[in-house]
């Protein structure tokens, strides 16, 4: 299985399709398989890049806290270990705080970057719930935090539909048996590093093309956070879905990959 060492850790990669490198960053708790939905229309184009984070998966968990500075130079390391100079770059979440860094600590990496679900730094409202979630990983069965991910995700068009509802109800059925959950402490280093990020008197220095992407109906990155950051990136573009929350790439996906994929073409 592919590992490289990247800044004092092993970091766990696979590759999807050939072209252009992609970089694709997912978010807190979630290892990169986790794009697969995406990067299978990806891959026809690019290089497809799935990493796992510092602190999830098969990557390397050490005692944290992290920041996203230091997990933005774990994927220049990845980079670096893998020849490539420069890539397109796409973050979720936690993902896209993280590919902000990377653009900001090395421009010369980043082409162009897909900021999904993202944030410039957190409010009052927004550090509350990663505490409570922090409170919830070390406490509830995984089954049971699976559950409240899924509220804090998912929106009511998604919970309506029945093929969505059965897979919500399959994701529990998985957590429950997973053989290596996450452990307590690289979910709150991880989130750790969310809280602690700020950039809003950085990103005027963002100098690639980006595209801010989110749904205008998100609890756990509402909307503001999303038109902050695309109003303090010059020339970004923005994107907000309605009737959609924080999973919306998975809730309006047969509008995401394509629009994504295009734009990733044309930058």
């Amino acid at each position: 299985m592919p590992h490289v060492q990247t800044n004092g850790i092993n970091m766990y990669y696979e590759e999807r399709g050939t072209g252009e490198p992609l970089i694709c960053i997912m978010g807190v708790t979630a290892p990169g398989g986790v794009w697969e939905a995406h990067a299978n229309v990806w891959q026809e184009h690019f290089r497809c890049i799935l990493g796992d984070n510092r602190g999830v998966g098969m990557t390397d968990k050490p005692a944290g806290p992290y920041t996203t500075d230091m997990m933005a130079d774990d994927y220049a390391g990845l980079m670096d270990a893998l020849g490539i100079k420069k890539a397109r770059v796409v973050g979720c979440s936690l993902g896209s705080v993280i590919a902000q860094k990377l653009a900001l600590r090395h421009p010369e990496k980043v082409q162009s970057l897909i900021l999904m679900c993202t944030w410039a730094r957190q409010d009052r409202f927004g550090l509350y719930t990663w505490e409570h979630m922090m409170k919830c990983k070390a406490n509830f069965r995984p089954e049971d935090f699976m559950h409240y991910v899924q509220m804090l995700i998912f929106t009511k068009p998604w919970f309506d539909n029945d093929d969505c509802w059965n897979n919500m109800q399959q994701g529990l059925r998985d957590a429950a048996i997973n053989a290596a959950p996450q452990p307590v402490h690289a979910m709150e280093a991880q989130a750790a590093a969310a809280m602690s990020h700020n950039t809003l008197n950085d990103l005027k220095n963002v100098k690639c093309p980006a595209l801010v992407i989110g749904g205008k109906d998100d609890v756990f990155t509402p909307r503001w956070m999303s038109e902050e950051v695309a109003a303090n990136i010059p020339g970004a573009d923005l994107h907000l879905y309605d009737n959609a929350g924080h999973a919306f790439h998975w809730e309006c996906m047969n509008d995401f990959n394509p629009r994504t994929t295009d734009w990733l073409l044309k930058h």
